[in-house]
């Protein structure tokens, strides 16, 4: 993406969406979507309109994620267990490799994966997410080369909510239902199949150019614009933020903490459905004919004991407790420190996919000895 582009916004309909995902294939990009499969909204290679899960909306609350048939929008959903996440920091990264050549080790560095992608159906949460990964691994001294590459060929298609689920609180994080920043088009899906369209960026523009639209009348803007107004109005979970830091970071011996690990089952689920958790380990795979290894980088997480172990010395963090602790004390808290902003983007993923439904607006409402959830 670059620059700011036209303001003006259109009105196009699937037809037009077709236009564009044949366009962006047409460029050279990878065109992923939103598509049903095995029961879930996941992302994968589109290409048309007829591959999106149209007609179909989910139900989340804690520890419950199910589709179900309902209208016939193209973007009804929410968020699924997949975020964008996997496809800009995978869950498994070759970062080299080493094999035996004429009686010398050669080492060398994977390469880069430069093929661009157009990401179709990104929502503000998930924006806001990329925008956290961002900052993660680009920002500071040390740049991560594999994810600067898939970041570097990325064109984004936002799609604004129209509808919330019970998991849902990004309108306390301030990231959504509508999307601000951080994408190439923008779309807000109204009545009969048609979309309220606005570029975001110089390319977003272009490529909006290039389809077939019509100015948008004032009735669809008030359309659209309700749409949002009413995801908004259907959020009854909220996180209070005001002083959270310092609430968590004071109260390491909070009995509360004790509370949930009492429920928390360690499977590390809420890390791996996370669209901000970057934590990450080494492993190195070795041939079986001791010809040459590979060091692959993969997702790891906080809630493992192995995870904080320290050779001679074992784990630091041996306890649920303490693993938890961590967990939610580093989303919320000392991420401040590190990244200036929240590890949490209010997508409502970890309550969904936690198999005891543990909400994380629930526990910091106990730490502030409020009643929280929703």
């Amino acid at each position: 993406m670059s620059g700011s582009g036209d303001p003006a916004r259109v009105v196009i309909d699937a037809n037009g969406i077709d236009t564009l995902i044949a366009i962006l294939a047409k460029r050279g990009y990878e065109v992923l979507g939103p598509v049903r499969r095995d029961g879930a909204i996941v992302h994968e290679p589109i290409a048309s309109t007829d591959d999106l899960p149209r007609g179909w909306i989910d139900e989340q609350r804690g520890g419950h994620y199910r589709l179900k048939q309902e209208g016939d929008a193209y973007f009804a959903y929410t968020v699924g267990p997949s975020s964008w996440k996997r496809v800009l920091h995978p869950p498994r990264q070759p970062l080299w490799r080493s094999e035996i050549r004429d009686g010398e080790v050669a080492i060398e560095a994977a390469s880069v994966d430069t093929q661009r992608r157009a990401l179709i159906g990104v929502r503000a949460c998930e924006l806001a997410a990329i925008a956290v990964q961002d900052r993660v691994f680009l920002e500071g001294p040390y740049q991560d080369r594999h994810y600067a590459a898939r970041r570097a060929g990325l064109f984004i298609v936002a799609v604004n909510c129209g509808r919330a689920v019970e998991t849902c609180f990004c309108v306390s994080m301030d990231t959504g239902p509508e999307a601000r920043a951080g994408f190439d088009i923008a779309l807000t899906e109204i009545a009969n199949g048609r979309f309220v369209a606005t570029a975001g960026s110089d390319d977003g523009a272009a490529r909006l150019a290039e389809l077939p639209t019509r100015p948008a009348e004032p009735s669809e803007l008030d359309a659209a614009a309700a749409a949002i107004e009413t995801a908004a109005g259907q959020m009854t979970r909220t996180l209070e933020t005001e002083g959270l830091p310092d609430l968590l970071t004071s109260n390491p011996d909070h009995p509360r903490w004790d509370d949930v690990a009492q429920r928390c089952l360690n499977c590390a689920n809420c890390t791996m459905v996370c669209p901000t958790c970057f934590c990450t380990d080494v492993e190195e795979v070795n041939d079986l004919d001791g010809g040459g290894a590979a060091r692959v980088q993969q997702w790891a997480s906080c809630f493992t004991t192995d995870f904080t172990y320290l050779h001679g010395g074992g784990a630091v963090r041996d306890s649920v407790r303490s693993r938890y602790r961590q967990w939610m004390t580093h989303k919320l808290a000392t991420w401040h420190d590190q990244f200036g902003t929240s590890g949490c983007v209010g997508c409502g993923r970890c309550i969904a996919w936690c198999p005891v439904g543990i909400d994380i607006t629930e526990e910091a409402a106990a730490m502030r000895g409020a009643r929280g959830g929703g």
